[in-house]
This record gives C-alpha cells, structure tokens and sequence, in this order.
C-alpha cells in the first residue's frame, strides 16, 4: 500500500482511511532532485560527484536511479569532463542505452570511447534504429566497423543500411520497427496479431495498411481499431489519404511537414514507393529544436554553439568567421581612406559616420532574421518574393526617414549646423534602404543558388550596410560642400 493510503488509527484503536472520515490524507513531503523548472539542482549535482569521489559509489547509485534517464543525461552534461570518466564508472548499468539517446552529442563522444566495441554494441541493441544510429554515426570509421561487427547480424544490417543515407536525412532519423498490414483483413485479424506478436514495434500510434508491392495505402490509427467491430475490413476503417516522407528528405523538411498538417507518425518510403520505416513527433521535436537554434548561430558565425564543444573544434569555427569579417572591415575600411580628406577637413565627419553604418547594419540583422527564418519554415516562396520585396522596403523608408529624422534634427541643434543634419539624416535613409533590400535580397539570392542562407547572408549583409553607410554620408557631405565650410 502506498503510504499515502496507509489507514490513521483512531483513539479507540480502530484502524480506519482518512477519506472514510471525509478529509484528505496528508500531503506526502517528497524529495526532489528538480528545481521548480524541471532543472537538476546544482547541490544535488555536487552531491552525487562528491559521493562518487568519496567511493561511496552505492550511496551515489540510490540517488541517481531516481532520476529519469533524460536527468540522468544532464546529470553528465552538468559535471566537468574530468569527472565523467568517474561517474560512468559509478553508474555501471544504470548508463543504460535510453541514457545514451538523451544525451549531449559531445558528451555522448567522451563516453563512448570509453566503453569497448562489444559494451557499444549491446546498448545499441537495446534502441530503436534511429537512436542507434545517432550513437554509431558521428564514431571515427574504424571504431565504428568495430561496433558493427559486434552486433547481431540483424541489427547490423539495419545499422549499415541507414549510414547509407545522407545525414540529417529521412534515412538517417527513421525506425525500421513498424507495424503494416494487407488491406484484405478484418479489424479482428490486426488486434490479433497485434497480441500475438513478439516482434512488433515497441511503441507506435498508428498502423499502415499496404499492398502486395508492400507500398502504403493508408493509415489507421490504433484508437479507430479498439471502437470497430472485429468483422470490419480494415479497408473500410483506414484514411487513405497520408504523409509519405521520401527516404532522401532533409530532416529540416521533414519537420516541416509534421508541423504542417499534425502529424504523430508518418510513413517512410523508397523510390519506389515501398514503406521502409516510419518517423515519430517526438524525434522531430528534436529537429525542430536542432534546426532553428542551429539557423541562429550560423548567422553569427558561431559555429555549433554548444558548450560541450571542444575548445580548439570552438575557436577554430568562429576565428574563421572572424577573419572573414576582418577582411570586410578593412573592405569598408578603404572607403572611408577615399575621403581621409574630407574628413581632416571636417572632423565631426568622423564622429558621426559610425552612427550610421551601425544603425544600417542593425537594421539589415533585423531584416536578414526575419527572412532566413521564413525560408526556413517554406513561409517565404517564389509565390510571394516579391510581395515580401516590397513590404521590407517599405518598412526600411518608414524606419529610414524616422530614424533620419531624428539623427538629423538631433545633430543640428547639437552641432548648430542645419546643413549636417540635414546629411546624417539623408544618409541614415539611404543606408536603411539598403539594408532592407540586402536583409531580404541576399538570402533569397543564395536560397536561389541552393546555398544555406544561414550560413553565408550575414558576412554580405553587413558589408553592404558598412560599405554604404560610409559612402553615402561622406559623399554626401563632399556633394553638399560641407567639407569646404571653414
């Protein structure tokens, strides 16, 4: 009995339940290892380690194999990577394969070259095929033919089958494990076999009804075949319409699609049309996640972004970026070296130009953030391109002109020179167009090209606004003779 439900003597000994007395029982007090936002705790996380380094490895175990095995994975996340080696000695069994699927890429690495081929194998074993992959995929080759050969010849096959295809692909992230049945039977046939097989998928939502060619038909949902009679043909119950996902789709379309039209699974087919796995929400959930966090960092050139990352894999990616942007700073540099003359003429010009190549590229961001995301979620398309052109640049004249405003009655009160005003405020609005224009016009460009926007738009957006926002204010300012004023 739980002790919730353990009865309260009363004073004459009669033992009776608390709800026979119309009161609730007593709240029970339950330690969590979890902060009010599902967090593991930073002392319980230090608990654990200090037990481990103490030996006390039992004491350590009881309070770990509480947890989930998603806490349990962040429970490694969280300790320093000279403690791991430590902790997933601790552990021994409770580092399960479901451990292994919720865990840091980065984090997973570490461990895995720890444990020999034949420890990999058998945890691989124990998971669907698309959590297995994830484990296999990212090992060096030779230790990845090591783990291969230490499987079962069945799960080797599955595994070999799916590193064929692309990463991040429908390939890569689908189940082999899936329920399908010929349309010929009766409702009762399926909830048969469905209890008498031993072999069926763990978990699945839905079964697929296929024809002889073993191409899918239909769905039909396991909730419509517990309400049917036994004697109705699954033919008749069965939707025929249906996702079919393409063995080669990116996983960002993939997860598209699941947003798109709702889906909980969705069948996976070959060029021909034949049914070879099915893919589930909750692995999209991940893409999803993976996919937009990895669309922000690319745009700052961050590279993977994730603090589990190896320093020198970290500095390497983003002192690459940066030397990038070295070479489009002095690019924009060598403008402001055409007017040096101007400028030691009217030194103010040199105060007040950063504000405007600063205000256009921010504007640019604003503008390249809101068109890679809409790329990416099929929100922007040929159809609309144009449309879209047009709204950017409106809303650049609007914000240009305010902003133009602003600067330029600012600037003129302050420096007592209408006449500058009058240039910062001209070329604060030339330069928001173009970062309007360049915000919107260079992803779709390089999107045309089949080039991740994500990846290269910032470096020439950035540019452009510099390069602009230079030119435009210092050649303003020759132009209007400003320079020529004592």
């Amino acid at each position: 009995m739980d002790k919730r439900e353990e009865p309260l003597p009363r004073e004459d000994g009669v033992i009776t339940d608390d709800r026979e007395l119309g009161r609730e029982p007593p709240p029970r007090e339950v330690e969590t290892e979890l902060d009010e936002d599902d967090r593991l705790k930073p002392a319980f996380v230090r608990d654990v380690i200090d037990l481990a380094e103490a030996g006390e490895g039992e004491a350590a175990r009881e309070r770990i194999g509480r947890l989930h095995p998603a806490d349990i994975a962040d429970l490694f996340e969280l300790a320093r990577s000279d403690e791991r080696p430590m902790l997933a000695a601790v552990l021994g069994d409770l580092l399960s394969a479901d451990v292994l699927a919720e865990m840091n890429d980065y984090v997973r690495e570490e461990l895995i070259d720890l444990l020999a081929p034949e420890q990999v194998a058998e945890l691989a074993a124990e998971l669907d095929t698309d959590d297995a992959v994830a484990i296999i995929e990212d090992m060096e080759e030779d230790d990845q033919q090591a783990v291969l050969d230490a499987m079962e010849p069945e799960d080797r096959a599955a595994i070999e089958d799916a590193l064929s295809f692309p990463e991040e692909s429908a390939g890569r992230l689908m189940q082999r494990e899936y329920v399908a049945v010929p349309e010929h039977v009766t409702v009762g046939d399926v909830i048969d076999r469905l209890r008498e097989d031993v072999d069926l998928a763990t978990d699945f939502w839905e079964i697929f009804v296929v024809d002889p060619l073993v191409r899918p038909i239909g769905t039909c949902q396991l909730s419509w075949i517990l309400r049917t009679p036994r004697e109705i043909p699954i033919a008749d119950v069965m939707k025929r319409e249906q996702t079919l996902i393409p063995v080669d789709m990116d996983q960002e379309e993939v997860a598209l699609r699941f947003q798109k039209y709702a889906l909980i699974s969705a069948a996976v087919v070959d060029k021909a049309g034949r049914l070879v796995g099915m893919i589930t929400v909750d692995d999209v959930v991940h893409i999803i996640q993976e996919e937009a966090g990895e669309d922000i960092l690319r745009l700052s050139g961050a590279g993977d972004g994730d603090i589990n990352e190896p320093i020198v894999l970290t500095i390497r990616t983003r002192l690459s970026w940066l030397v990038v942007n070295l070479g489009t700073a002095m690019l924009a540099a060598s403008v402001v070296g055409i007017f040096q003359g101007a400028i030691a003429k009217f030194a103010l010009l040199a105060v007040l130009m950063p504000i405007v190549s600063g205000m256009g590229g921010n504007a640019g961001t604003q503008t390249l953030a809101v068109t890679v995301r809409a790329i990416a979620t099929n929100q922007l398309t040929a159809s609309n391109t144009f449309r879209m052109i047009l709204r950017e640049f409106r809303i650049a004249a609007v914000n240009g002109l305010s902003l133009g405003v602003l600067i330029g009655t600012g600037t003129a009160l302050l420096f007592d020179n209408a006449l500058l005003g009058g240039v910062i405020a001209a070329a604060m609005l030339i330069n928001n167009l173009v970062a309007g224009l360049a915000g919107i016009l260079v992803p779709v460009t390089l999107d045309r090209f089949d080039v991740d926007p994500a990846v290269s738009s910032a470096v020439f957006v950035t540019t452009l606004t510099d390069i602009m926002g230079f030119f435009s204010f210092l050649g303003l300012a020759v132009l209007s003779g400003l320079t020529t004023m004592s």
